[in-house]
């Protein structure tokens, strides 16, 4: 609801519109996660 409220969007605009910008990318985006708590561990 952040990111949408952000962009000036409803969460389903984000949804219908970017979902396809966000397929397959979990395992990229939890790598960079974990990346970073590592930073502060």
């Amino acid at each position: 609801m952040e990111v949408a409220e952000r962009a000036g969007n409803s969460v389903e605009v984000l949804l219908t519109r970017y979902v396809k910008c966000l397929d397959g990318r979990r395992g990229v985006a939890n790598r960079r996660i974990e990346d970073l708590l590592r930073e502060y561990e």
